[in-house]
């Protein structure tokens, strides 16, 4: 009772426990502008953003402890950014050994702060990151406003070094930290910030802290946008805001918050009419795109569950079962759970690695939709059915597998018949073009490099594979000739080690119908082997739109201001043989010759390939049921409303 009442205490007391001396010394800024991708990823887009997220972490830390309702995030002209918070404030009073405010502190050494004392913060989702003494280092200027006993305190650094003593500026009524800075465009090659990015990461946030509002300000416009993100239903919203327009299964979202020795966790999930399983995770509200022992604890229980249930409710046959893969089919999910001493493996610190997290939420789930199938036999009955349709399109797709394999034994080859493959074993040199059309698929294999590049030509498009069933995807030929020249297999059977090649290019037309069949290819992969876009070895050829020749020679042209330029310098030069530039605009691969084709697109030295990320899955798994499911009314509002930016429309 004793613990409990310090708790009340501390919440209404915003400045109780939490001093300059509670900040912890980790010491070590110097190598941060030295190799400032060690510490934030990269110095392009993505690390770019990542100083935005470190500042808001701060903000988020603050409202998880029970003493921030209201978050500001704003663009403003010249690249600079403001997160403002009404937190307690970061302490200005000056640390016992270091010798200056806490504050300076904070920003000017490498893990400095309160999330190292497990009493100021219970939980952190800052504990994977660096901190923002990383953004002051990396910003060619940082301002600190803090407002903290009754007083307004300001610091100014350029660089990371404080050109300012910290100076009370003024009175103020409540708490809180802004914080405005600059990136650096000494370390940074990319420096726009671009709002889709934030805004995807800002509402995230908002969902998996309930009633924390989040205000998003875009003023690097005439126009200036805000959008504000207040969830009071939390995950629940969060399910309901990822299925879109899909039909539900059942009246509610199945939901849960358990508070545990091990973990405070917090779970919403519902099934719909599709077969695409879209589950998320997150610790401490980071996002665990890798999964770990939360993920593997909520597998299992959820597999265990519904089989149990469904054995003694009678809806088996003898010798039914149902695999993971069945159970999750058409499901939305996310996992939340809150740690207080999280560890997480690998390089990325997205996969969380406490084994003892996995027991915790396993019995959560097991005790909670135990209780719910129990309480809700008509949504139990329902979603054991679509369960056991999915199993029996797993055996039947399973059968199909087999058969296949019984037959390219009988062939004497595993390899698809129109794969001009490479002549090279090492699957870390090699690539797979994957053409549209026999006509390209013959200029790109008498074009390629055959030491290393192989060609996979695909006769017309592909299956949606959003709107179809496993059994499905894997009776289409083209599927599974893509499959088979690839080499991993799919969903359960997917092996990455498998990989024949490191590089999958997909090379279409510039035209409608090629990026349709660019589409419905990004879409099998997205569903059928994200592993293969997360490890970065999917890429989308960049051919160019237009050939250019005055006087003998030739030019190329990737878009129409590239190629105004061009016919603009030419008009200019002394290629006065001819008497007019020539201009070709390429609608099909298959018009140039292989020569071309080999120069433009294949070629290492001059081709431009773009690889495929996935920024933020929660939304781009949301984009893809829009644009390529059932429903056709989301379609046609994100055609009205995107149709003003599309350009160079052959129909």
């Amino acid at each position: 009772m004793a613990e409990k009442r310090d708790e009340e205490q501390a919440k209404q007391e915003p400045n109780a426990e939490y001093t300059a001396g509670q900040i912890t010394v980790l010491k070590g800024l110097d190598a941060v502008r030295k190799r400032p991708g060690m510490y934030i990823g990269s110095t392009s887009g993505r690390g770019l953003h990542h100083l935005v997220y470190e500042v808001v972490d701060n903000a988020i830390d603050e409202a998880m402890a029970g003493f921030c309702s209201v978050v500001h995030v704003t663009l403003h002209e010249g690249n600079v950014v403001t997160v403002e918070d009404d937190g307690r404030g970061i302490p200005v009073d000056v640390h016992p050994t270091e010798k200056i405010p806490g504050v300076q502190l904070a920003m000017t050494v490498l893990h400095a702060g309160g999330k190292f004392d497990k009493n100021t913060y219970k939980v952190s989702g800052g504990l994977h990151g660096v901190g923002v003494s990383v953004v002051c280092a990396l910003s060619e200027y940082l301002d600190v406003e803090v407002r903290r006993d009754g007083k307004v305190h300001h610091q100014r650094y350029e660089r990371g070094v404080p050109v300012m003593p910290l100076t009370v500026t003024g009175k103020s009524q409540g708490t809180g930290t802004r914080v405005k800075f600059k990136p650096d465009p000494q370390i940074f090659t990319e420096l726009a910030f671009n709002d889709d990015i934030l805004s995807g990461r800002l509402r995230e946030l908002a969902f998996l802290n309930k009633g924390l509002t989040i205000v998003f300000s875009d003023e690097r416009h005439e126009q200036q946008a805000q959008e504000v993100y207040r969830y009071d239903g939390g995950l629940v919203e969060y399910v309901a805001f990822l299925c879109g327009n899909r039909t539900p299964l059942h009246d509610k979202p199945i939901s849960f918050e358990v508070s545990r020795p091990e973990a405070e966790i917090e779970l919403a999930m519902q099934y719909d009419d599709g077969y695409a399983e879209n589950t998320h995770t997150f610790v401490n509200n980071i996002n665990t795109h890798e999964g770990g022992t939360h993920l593997t604890g909520f597998k299992a229980a959820l597999t265990r569950t519904i089989n149990d249930y469904a054995r003694r409710a009678g809806l088996f046959k003898k010798d039914d079962s149902l695999s993971g893969d069945d159970v999750r089919e058409g499901l939305t999910a996310v996992l939340s759970v809150r740690v207080m001493e999280p560890q997480f493996e690998g390089q990325t610190k997205t996969k969380l690695g406490n084994s003892e997290v996995r027991g915790a939420v396993e019995v959560a789930v097991n005790e909670r939709l135990a209780a719910f199938l129990e309480e809700n036999p008509k949504s139990a009955r329902v979603i054991i059915d679509k369960s056991l349709q999915a199993a029996r399109a797993r055996e039947a797709a399973r059968k199909a597998r087999d058969l296949a394999r019984k037959k390219s034994a009988l062939e004497g080859g595993v390899l698809p018949g129109k794969l001009a493959d490479c002549s090279n074993s090492d699957p870390a040199m090699c690539e797979l073009y994957i053409v549209e059309g026999d006509s390209a698929g013959g200029s790109a294999k008498q074009g390629r490099d055959r030491s290393y590049q192989a060609i996979l030509p695909l006769k017309g498009k592909i299956l949606n594979v959003e709107r179809a069933r496993i059994d499905k995807i894997l009776s289409n030929d083209e599927i599974r000739a893509m499959i088979t020249a690839i080499g991993t297999g799919v969903k359960e059977d997917f092996d990455l080690a498998e990989a024949r090649y490191h590089k999958v290019i997909v090379m279409t037309d510039a035209d409608v119908d090629g990026a349709h069949i660019r589409t419905l290819l990004l879409t099998f992969f997205f569903r059928q082997m994200p592993e293969l876009i997360e490890e970065g070895y999917i890429y989308i050829a960049q051919p160019p739109l237009y050939r250019i020749a005055k006087g003998g020679k030739e030019f190329y042209a990737y878009s129409d201001e590239e190629r105004e330029q061009v016919v603009k310098r030419l008009s200019n030069s002394k290629l006065d043989d001819v008497r007019g530039v020539n201009i070709q605009r390429y609608k099909g691969l298959g018009e140039m010759n292989p020569d071309q084709l080999w120069r433009t697109t294949m070629d290492p030295e001059y081709r431009t390939v773009m690889r495929v990320r996935i920024e933020d899955a929660a939304i781009a798994s949301k984009l893809f049921d829009e644009l390529m499911g059932d429903e056709v009314e989301p379609r046609r509002q994100f055609i009205e409303k995107n149709a003003k930016y599309v350009r160079n429309l052959d129909v």
